[in-house]
C-alpha cells in the first residue's frame, strides 16, 4: 500500500528519512571526575553544539543527531569522529556509521 507524502513526512520514512549515529566515549585510565565532566562539556561544545548537532544519551554512550528536523551528514559524523580521536582525554573511542534516527534497523533511503 502506497503511503501519502503527508504521511511518510509524519513516520520520517523514505525521502524524509533522518539519520544519524552512535557514539562510545572511552576515557584514559586514570581519569578524574572533574576532568571527566569536562571532557564531556568539551564534547558537547565543541563536537556536538559546534556542529548543529544534538547528543542523547550518557557519558560513555549516546546518539547524535540534526539539532533540528533532517539528517547528519556523512561531514558532519567525519568532524565528530576527528574531534573523538583528537581529544586528550579520550581512547579508543568510536563514531559509529549513519543510521536512520527513528527505525534503526530500516536500510538507508536512497534517492531516485
Amino acid at each position: 500500500m502506497a503511503r501519502s507524502r503527508r504521511l511518510r513526512k509524519k513516520l520520517c520514512v523514505d525521502e524524509f528519512q533522518e539519520l544519524g549515529f552512535e557514539v562510545q566515549l572511552n576515557y584514559r585510565d586514570g581519569i578524574s571526575d572533574a576532568e571527566r565532566n569536562a571532557a564531556m562539556d568539551d564534547f558537547l561544545d565543541q563536537a556536538i553544539e559546534a556542529n548543529g548537532l544534538g547528543f542523547i544519551g550518557a557519558d560513555e554512550y549516546g546518539y547524535v543527531c540534526l539539532g533540528r528536523r533532517g539528517s547528519v551528514t556523512a561531514e558532519q559524523r567525519a568532524q565528530v569522529e576527528a574531534w573523538l580521536k583528537g581529544h586528550r582525554d579520550l581512547s579508543r573511542s568510536v563514531a559509529g556509521e549513519l543510521i536512520d534516527v527513528w527505525y534503526p534497523d530500516a536500510p538507508i533511503h536512497q534517492p531516485q
